[in-house]
């Protein structure tokens, strides 16, 4: 009956005056007339609304057959002059087609680039071209299009190399340069098509961009209007398919299901009528959707419509649809629709239709952008003419339809900006937009307008970022993307023009960084932690976003050299400028070390504000090295402002930045939060580090270049608060004397690690092309070579740790193969690159782009190798290439007074180890400089040029002892002694390296002159080097002796004792007769009294003393029953390993009575322990802190961890195993009750029975006594009394606990994490089953530890495995196995 009442719907029917049209006589007629538009307007406003929006339904198929046949075929027929059926093909076999592709990609199609001859990686091949080209044999990468780009094939700006494929390469030969296309079209069919495209290219964009909701155009009103309308509802952002469909179900009454069709439409096109009827019917829908989705935030737009508007708005979309496919037909008609596209209207600038569409584009639904974006692709992209024409339109418009975008909610893909990678990386139309349009300026200037939010200085703000202004940021990132695709093409040829533009640009850019110089500021948290962690993201995700900007900015400088000579001035200013707007620091102080003195500011990074942004420092550091690299610094010298530079201002923000970190690694900004650790782990990121850290090294290194190196150690003293340690006498003993500053000393000896580090990297990262002698090649093999250090890597492990340029490329490809060899997958497993062994000598331990973990394992990896290839485990520095001219003072830091004063120093503390606080790893850093100095000697003498004298005497300065008044020794006679000291052990080879290549230096010095006094010398060294070895190895033989002997004493203490305890056993041992000795050499060991573990006659054993040492604080302490508590960290758990029936549950925890074991042993509580060991009160204090931790910890910050604290779950502080409880760790019981453990008393199985008789008297007695308490207590006392029961078998008996107070705390701490894990209940130290459910335990583990050893085929009471052997401690320290 349903099918009856309510018929499937097929439309209205179809109106008979719309089937009479003839195509042929409306478009005779439209010859005829002498006002075609008019003709035309009157014809569309008569049959559109007859054709479309005809019910509350659309019906496509239909509407599209009326309207081809009603509509469009009239307009076909007219443009052919004849029937199109053999018309267009007319027109299409004279057309010479375009020899670009050019196919429009739909959503999810395949698209190819090639990685080696793509000028940038947005040029794509469609598949059919990619196959049928030359790059099908090259690197490639294939992706998916997000819709609206076209197939780049045929487009010779777009490729090096194989500009066509097969199919478009045929009509290059054809096709004659700038060739008019409208010569193959006859003149009447060009004037025909002129008329038709200007009428309806000029009603669609007319009708589209209609605003009147209930009236059309003059031209299209019909006399008789009905009433019918459309309530339309239209695509956003930012409700949800959820909150559509919750609304549409509540407006419209209608199902789940047609709410989903619903939504589903109005995302996919962008609008989709809801209700159909009279006004008032669709506005009462109206205001309910507006009602019901504007309570939090903007309400969905709904707009009732009058049905011809919807119908003529439809019949425009179709109207573009159309016009794009009739232009495939011929170039000329393609070359027809863009003139009438492109041409000014009567209002002047801006008023094209083209410019209309474009400037109307985010009040248009998303279908309608697609249609006409699709529309423009296929026209004005595809003709090269009128692409110049466009562009230069789509230029001037860049800044408005820019800020349409930002406040619009559409993604990019559907704004008519996104069209500007189709434009901008052409690089003919970049270079014609700069130089004619400015276009660098524009977008910056743009990007600039939209971030307003400044502080008082001028530097953007982000903090307190409302959701609309975090909303704005993020869209206006995509013109940063608009910047790198104008520059991603680099210009070979510069014009005065191009110059003068570029500049301009780059006066931009420069505000631009001047903006983002010193934002963000921070200041170090004194006493108290950081309430709210700070807005830092937006700050770095702009840095992320500009890293291949200012990179290829400097790229274009380095292309011209008046353009960069003009762009370090430029620069320079900008940031003199900015040092003019700081105020921090400005007290003048005084630095003096050895004799050297500086004028500085006193400026502390631990209390003033500090920024990690420092974008214009870095930028002039990268031009600075183009200088180099280029040579213009001595070609053009007075060009150049190279004398107003000030290095000490060149050098302050990078290095405070540098200090900062340091000082990060040495947890002075812990109460900082993480959002600094974040900022410091981007800073050295791969992502960001080129143009971050690496530029901050590059300035540091200019700076010293041009100064004293004496005077810039000073300072960096200065900064990194260590300059009083070095300038004062013993102050490095008098601080390691006072106990109240043990933490001040571990955070000094680290930033002094620290300081020597950025030392390392100053002299040694020299492999910049313009900084050292090196090409970008060196570059990308040190860096891979340094990364297969630490392990051997996958492809993709391998790509991921190298920086990526703005085509998306590494470069490891060009030299993989001459630094590693590939070792082929097996059966399961990734391709590995291994390092070369040659290439091993280039590694540096410090190489600056190691993380602390990377580094720890490469120094261990590289030891490894040494070991195996039976060489000394010395990590010397490597041979490293000389640096530029304008960079090659740096080596005289090395030979600096300061930093030699700096070294004896260190060195000083090392021998006297005892007396100064020091660490392994600051001499380890030391020794690596004096290696690399060595280093830097030997190549300066293997260099040197005849008649030239080597200026770096390293050697000799290290040879003179120093100065009064300390009178220390020489830095050399230092390394002698080091040589042998015990507690250095690892550095020995180090050291022995150190002494073996100044000898070999002394001895090129020597050979250089006609003097032998330095052989002599060092011979004598030698000699006196060898007799140290001698007395060395000497001692350690006398170290050994009387370790051995101590040992031995030891022992020997041992037997005596056990003798004195067991003298009747020894006793009968020493009446054996000789013979059976001679028989017990071969036979098993018998004795006439057998050992007894228990019983009357068991046998005593001596006590055993036991030492333990606490994994926290590292004190050793005794075993006893009266100490402190030493506990063993433990993780309780439930365990169905051994079950029967796992399916069994405990149906009553709070009743459930664990004394006995059902067979089936459905659950049981396993304990196991990792083994390490501390005391309970270094236990409880760390596990407060971590709970105290997490606690404070906001609650939106929270990380997933591996354990829940709540559940009291923790980490062990040594290994990280999982625990949740500890156990307290015990003596053997007979150490503790050996008077209970005597049975002498009791010699027979007689007595034994008697006693338990009375025991189980003394049960029944009590037993009556509780049931009649009042009657029978006197007596029950007296028969009580009478029974005589020993000692421990009286009902009443409370044996005394011998533990202390900590141990029985511990006890009770494990007792009740093995009641509450086991029956899941609450803890209770009061409940009677709580020692039950530990006996449980520890029988449930035993159990499961003899079932493994079983399965294992291993002995029982043989030595457990280490990975049983933790699983409970306990068992072992009270002997339960012996």
């Amino acid at each position: 009956m349903a099918s009856e009442l309510e018929p499937e719907p097929e439309g209205p029917a179809i109106d008979q005056s719309l089937l009479e049209c003839s195509a042929e006589e409306t478009a005779g007629k439209w010859l005829q007339s002498t006002d075609l538009t008019r003709e035309v307007y009157q014809h569309l406003a008569h049959y559109v609304p007859k054709i479309y929006c005809r019910g509350p339904n659309p019906f496509p198929q239909k509407e599209d057959m009326l309207a081809q046949h009603v509509l469009l075929g009239p307009m076909e027929w007219y443009i052919c002059g004849e029937d199109p059926a053999f018309g267009f093909p007319k027109l299409e076999e004279a057309n010479k087609p375009s020899h670009l592709c050019g196919r429009v990609f739909k959503v999810g199609e395949p698209t190819y680039s090639c990685r080696d001859c793509a000028v940038d990686p947005t040029c794509v091949l469609c598949m059919e071209c990619f196959l049928g080209s030359i790059h099908r044999d090259h690197r490639y990468r294939m992706t998916t299009s997000g819709g609206g780009g076209f197939c780049d094939c045929g487009d010779a700006e777009a490729w090096k190399e194989g500009p066509y494929c097969e199919k478009h390469v045929l009509n290059t030969s054809e096709v004659e340069e700038e060739e008019d296309p409208l010569i193959h079209l006859p003149e009447d069919v060009i004037a025909r098509t002129y008329n038709i495209f200007a009428i309806m290219f000029h009603y669609a964009v007319e009708i589209l961009t209609w605003e009147k909701e209930s009236e059309l155009p003059a031209d299209l009103e019909m006399i008789e209007k009905s009433d019918t309308y459309y309530c339309m509802l239209f695509n956003d952002e930012v409700h949800t398919y959820e909150q559509v469909i919750y609304t549409l179900q509540k407006a419209v009454n209608c199902t789940q299901k047609e709410a989903i069709g619903f939504a589903t439409t109005v995302d996919r096109d962008g609008r989709r009528s809801v209700r159909y009827g009279d006004f008032p019917y669709c506005e009462q829908a109206k205001s309910v959707i507006v009602r019901n989705t504007s309570r939090q935030t903007k309400p969905l737009k709904v707009q009732v419509m009058h049905s011809s508007i919807v119908a003529h708005q439809n019949f425009g979309l179709k109207l573009l649809s159309w016009l794009g496919s009739i232009i495939g037909y011929s170039d000329g008609l393609r070359r027809i629709l863009c003139q009438v596209g492109l041409q000014e209207g009567p209002d002047g600038e801006n008023s094209s239709l083209v410019d209309r569409l474009m400037l109307n584009d985010s009040k248009l639904w998303k279908g309608a952008r697609t249609v006409y974006h699709q529309l423009f692709m296929s026209s004005l992209l595809m003709d090269l003419k009128y692409k110049k024409l466009f562009a230069v339109r789509f230029a001037r418009n860049y800044e408005r339809l820019q800020s349409d975008f930002v406040t619009d909610d559409h993604e990019r893909e559907f704004s008519v900006a996104d069209l500007s990678v189709q434009i901008f990386t052409v690089p003919s139309l970049a270079r014609m937009l700069i130089t004619e349009e400015n276009l660098l300026t524009i977008i910056i200037k743009t990007f600039m307008d939209h971030l307003r939010h400044r502080d008082a200085q001028g530097r953007f703000q982000f903090e307190r970022y409302t959701a609309l202004q975090a909303f704005k940021f993020r869209r206006v990132q995509s013109l940063i993307l608009d910047l790198k695709y104008v520059l991603i093409s680099k210009p070979t040829e510069w014009s005065d023009d191009l110059r003068q533009k570029f500049l301009e640009g780059f006066d931009a850019f420069l505000e631009l960084l001047k903006c983002m110089q010193g934002m963000d500021p921070i200041t170090r948290q004194v006493g108290q932690h950081i309430e709210m962690e700070p807005e830092w993201e937006a700050a770095f995700t702009l840095q992320m976003k500009l890293t291949h900007v200012i990179s290829m900015m400097q790229d274009w400088c380095a292309l011209d050299e008046k353009v960069l000579i003009e762009a370090y001035k430029k620069c320079l200013a900008v940031l003199m400028q900015c040092h003019g707007g700081f105020t921090d620091g400005e007290q003048p102080i005084t630095l003096s070390i050895c004799g050297h003195s500086v004028e500085t500011i006193r400026y502390c990074v631990s209390q003033e504000k500090v920024s990690i942004h420092l974008p214009v420092s870095r930028l002039l550091a990268g031009l600075h090295v183009l200088l180099s690299k280029s040579e213009v610094a001595y070609k053009f010298p007075e060009l150049l402002p190279l004398s107003e530079l000030s290095p000490p201002m060149l050098i302050e923000h990078p290095l405070r930045c540098l200090v900062l970190c340091a000082q990060v690694h040495a947890g002075m900004w812990r109460r900082n939060g993480f959002s600094l650790v974040n900022q410091i782990y981007y800073y050295h990121n791969v992502k960001c580090r080129r143009e971050m850290f690496d530029k901050d090294i590059i300035m540091l290194q200019t700076g010293v270049s041009m100064m004293d190196p004496n005077h810039f150690l000073m300072i960096m003293l200065s900064r990194f608060e260590l300059y009083q340690i070095f300038s004062t006498p013993d102050y490095g003993k008098r601080l390691n004397s006072e106990v109240t500053h043990k933490d001040i000393v571990q955070q000094n000896n680290t930033l002094i690690e620290e300081m020597l580090y950025l030392i390392i990297m100053l002299v040694g990262e020299r492999f910049s092309p313009g900084v050292g002698q090196v090409n970008a090649t060196d570059e990308i093999k040190r860096e891979i070579i340094h990364q297969l250090s630490i392990k051997p890597m996958a492809h993709s492990e391998l790509v991921k740790s190298l920086p990526e340029d703005e085509n998306k490329e590494t470069g490891m490809e060009s030299v993989i193969e001459a630094v590693a060899h590939f070792r082929k997958p097996g059966l399961t497993g990734r391709g590995m690159y291994e390092l070369k062994p040659e290439c091993a000598k280039e590694f540096n331990l410090y190489f600056y782009h190691f993380s602390r973990a990377e580094q720890s394992k490469a120094e261990e990896a590289q030891r490894k190798l040494k070991r195996q290839n039976r060489e000394d485990t010395a990590l010397p520095p490597p041979i490293l290439p000389p640096f530029c001219p304008l960079f090659a003072s740096l080596v005289n830091i090395l030979q600096s007074d300061v930093m030699l004063c700096i070294m004896r120093t260190i060195l000083h503390w090392a021998i006297e180890h005892n007396g100064y606080a020091w660490s392994e790893s600051m001499l380890q850093r030391v020794l690596h400089l004096i290696g690399m100095a060595l280093q830097e000697e030997k190549q300066h003498l293997e260099n040197v040029m005849e008649e030239h004298v080597v200026t770096f005497t390293f050697t000799q300065k290290i040879s003179k002892p120093g100065e009064a008044p300390n009178n220390s020794p020489s830095i050399l006679a230092m390394l002698e002694t080091l040589q042998n000291a015990p507690y250095l052990e690892v550095h020995k080879d180090m050291v022995r390296w150190i002494l073996k290549t100044f000898n070999a230096i002394k001895k090129m010095r020597a050979s250089s002159s006609t003097s032998s006094v330095a052989e002599t010398e060092g011979t004598i060294t030698e000699e006196s080097s060898r007799e140290k070895d001698k007395a060395e190895r000497k001692r350690k033989a006398e170290i050994a002796r009387l370790r051995r002997e101590k040992v031995m004493a030891q022992m020997s203490e041992m037997q005596r004792n056990f003798i004195d305890e067991n003298k009747e056993f020894f006793q009968q041992t020493l009446v054996v007769d000789a013979s059976n000795s001679a028989v017990l050499d071969n036979s098993p060991m018998v004795s006439d009294m057998t050992l007894i573990a228990l019983g009357p006659a068991q046998t005593r054993v001596p006590k055993q003393r036991q030492f333990v040492t606490c994994i926290l604080c590292q004190e050793d302490q005794e075993v006893k029953v009266e100490s402190k508590a030493m506990v063993l960290a433990a993780f309780v758990q439930r365990s169905t390993v051994l079950s029967k029936n796992r399916s069994k549950v405990i149906q009553d925890p709070e009743n459930y009575d664990p004394l006995f074991m059902h067979p089936d042993l459905s659950c049981g509580t396993h304990t196991s322990s990792c083994g390490h060991i501390m005391h309970a009160h270094c236990w409880q204090r760390y596990f407060d802190s971590v709970q105290a931790k997490e606690q404070r910890r906001q609650q939106r910050l929270r990380l997933h961890t591996s354990y829940d604290v709540e559940n009291g779950e923790f980490l062990c502080p040594l290994c990280e195993c999982l625990s949740n409880t500890v156990i307290p760790l015990l003596l053997p019981p007979r150490n503790i009750f050996n008077n209970r453990l005597n049975f002498s008393d009791q010699p027979n199985l007689t007595e034994w029975i008697r006693t338990i008789s009375q025991q189980i008297k003394a049960l029944q007695i009590l037993r009556k006594e509780e049931s009649i308490p009042n009657i029978a207590s006197s007596k029950n006392s007296e028969n009580m009394d009478e029974l005589q029961l020993p000692e421990g078998f009286r009902p009443d008996f409370h044996p005394k606990n011998p533990y202390s107070d900590g141990i029985k705390e511990m006890l009770t701490t494990f007792g009740t994490a093995t009641y509450k894990v086991g029956l899941k209940v609450h803890p209770n130290e009061e409940d009677p089953r709580v020692p039950i459910m530990c006996w449980g335990s520890c029988a449930y583990t035993i159990q499961s530890i003899e079932r493994i050893l079983s399965d294992e085929d291993k002995p029982l009471f043989g030595p457990l495995p280490c990975r049983l052997a933790f699983q409970e401690p306990g068992l072992r320290t009270t002997d339960v196995r012996a």
